[in-house]
């Protein structure tokens, strides 16, 4: 079981690794011009398609929703082709979602608000063509109810095919599209005003956060550790911090050793894991060793161990692979499994473990 739970979780990382950050794949395609003309892009044509079961129907309250949210960023909305623009923004709008195929490599596939190829209900799929060529970007918005007729028929609405499409505009109302827009095309100064404005709700701010990563931008280190002092948001902001690369691991680090909250200090580990996965900066391997070296003295329970750092330590050395953590990694992975312990955090904990251990190992035997 374990060596069956570890091959998948090496295969989950390989394709971590080969499709993992936002848009990270597909952006290497794009030459320098591409990349200049979505950094600069101001106005944006926005085509709506709304269709039922009884065929095409107007799609104006979608249009209308969806002009107002991109509008609340800045940008300039246009509806007609014979308008100047600088980017083609389609939204199709289905009561019945139709399958499309599978998503192409380098896509979103495990990304939040990704096209979901199990619903089949009421969904709007967002997309974007720059010169004419579709960038392989597709964001979908769903109804919280699958079945438009029961729901219709529970709402007393006449027709499923006006109430699905209303519906799907109150939800556009809620999907933050736009914000996932500006991050898909580097435009991280329209990111950090919103992350700066004190009228920006907190659930906003965590979308942002959540996507810095992609975005990668060490202009936003002085804001994060203001918005680090907010518990609602912290955990988020300290892991979005590994956008900035090595010089965000003073502050990571220091924020391990220095706060005693499980969550944070976990998140923080987290934080230090994926610079490691991008720098491989050796400077990660010292805080996260010590932690283990020094849990291993008086680990003989579940209760001597703190299992949400404990799992965020393991795996973040797993990822940087320092040969040095072979023999700790090794005693932690002894002494877990003859805990009788049958906790879901314990069988994290567990499988963090042996993925690290073989993962350390393997390269040790490579070089």
């Amino acid at each position: 079981m374990r060596a069956w739970a570890t091959c998948g979780f090496i295969t989950i990382v390989l394709l971590v690794g080969l499709f993992g950050s936002e848009g990270l794949a597909r952006r290497t395609y794009l030459d320098a011009d591409q990349k200049a003309k979505l950094d600069a892009i101001q106005t944006i044509l926005i085509q709506v398609l709304a269709l039922t079961e009884h065929g095409k129907v107007d799609g104006t309250v979608i249009e209308n929703v969806v002009r107002q949210r991109l509008e609340e960023l800045g940008y300039t909305v246009v509806t007609s082709r014979d308008a100047p623009y600088d980017v083609r923004v389609n939204v199709k709008c289905e009561e019945q979602k139709t399958w499309s195929g599978t998503t192409r490599a380098g896509g979103d596939a495990d990304q939040i608000g990704s096209p979901s190829r199990l619903w089949k209900g009421p969904a709007c799929l967002f997309s974007y063509q720059l010169d004419g060529r579709d960038l392989g970007w597709n964001k979908e918005a769903r109804t919280k109810f699958e079945d438009s007729g029961q729901a219709a028929q529970a709402a007393n609405a006449p027709q499923s095919g006006p109430y699905a499409i209303q519906e799907l505009a109150e939800r556009i109302r809620e999907f933050d599209f736009p914000v996932m827009l500006a991050a898909e095309w580097g435009q991280n100064t329209r990111l950090f005003n919103l992350l700066n404005n004190p009228q920006t709700p907190n659930k906003r701010k965590i979308r942002i956060l959540s996507l810095m990563p992609q975005v990668q931008s060490q202009q936003y280190i002085p804001l994060l550790k203001e918005l680090i002092q907010d518990p609602e948001i912290a955990q988020e902001a300290i892991v979005a911090l590994s956008s900035a690369g090595s010089e965000a691991i003073p502050l990571l680090t220091e924020i391990f050793h220095s706060q005693k909250d499980s969550a944070i200090r976990a998140a923080a580990a987290k934080g230090l894991g994926e610079i490691a996965s991008l720098t491989g900066d050796p400077n990660i391997t010292p805080p996260m060793l010590a932690y283990v070296v020094e849990s291993l003295s008086h680990i003989k329970t579940s209760s001597d161990i703190d299992f949400p750092v404990m799992t965020e330590v393991v795996w973040s050395l797993g990822k940087l692979r320092n040969a040095k953590a072979i023999a700790p990694i090794y005693e932690l992975e002894n002494k877990i499994w003859v805990i009788h312990d049958n906790s879901k955090e314990m069988a994290e904990l567990r499988e963090a473990t042996s993925w690290t251990y073989k993962q350390i190992e393997m390269d040790s035997q490579i070089q």
